[in-house]
């Protein structure tokens, strides 16, 4: 923190606040927040969207239904945003568990596909305490000198083809 940034705020002058909120405000980093939700209809999707639009932080709040999918924006603490969620909708809800199924190198493997997952995602097992299951989502290192000796786009691959 500057020295202009220091004299700033002994000059500042907010009603209603005080420079211990401000300064809490001003730590907290952008998130990303994503969280699993299960919505059947339209008022569950609404309830979901209120129960964190009101929060202090927020800036953006998205909703995909047909995902289960909130996603919000913001100044804020994720894992106050998943207690408020829990709290204010009274449903089972948990951070995002999935990543895009291209950057997992065996997406078949059992513990990693999912069938409740949105189309196009997998299960992220690379963050998961499980290693047996995270080591077998990884490609070795052979499989990767394999699938890189027959590759069309390495043109001193194979002289034989």
């Amino acid at each position: 923190m500057g020295f202009l940034d220091h004299l700033s705020e002994l000059f500042e002058f907010h009603r209603g606040t005080s420079r211990r909120k401000l300064s809490k405000l001003r730590r907290n980093q952008l998130e990303l927040v994503e969280i699993r939700v299960k919505m059947d209809c339209e008022g569950c999707e609404r309830r979901v969207r209120k129960s964190v639009e009101g929060m202090r932080g927020v800036t953006k709040v998205e909703v995909e239904p047909k995902k289960h999918k909130l996603t919000v924006t913001g100044y804020v603490d994720p894992d106050k945003v998943l207690r408020r969620v829990r709290h204010r909708t009274g449903k089972k809800a948990e951070f995002w568990p999935y990543v895009p199924y291209d950057l997992v190198d065996h997406p078949y493997v059992r513990g990693v596909y999912d069938k409740k997952a949105p189309a196009g995602y997998v299960r992220n097992v690379y963050d998961n305490a499980n290693p047996q299951v995270s080591s077998l989502a990884r490609a070795s290192s052979t499989e990767v000198n394999y699938i890189t000796a027959f590759s069309d786009e390495n043109p001193q691959a194979c002289m034989i083809m």
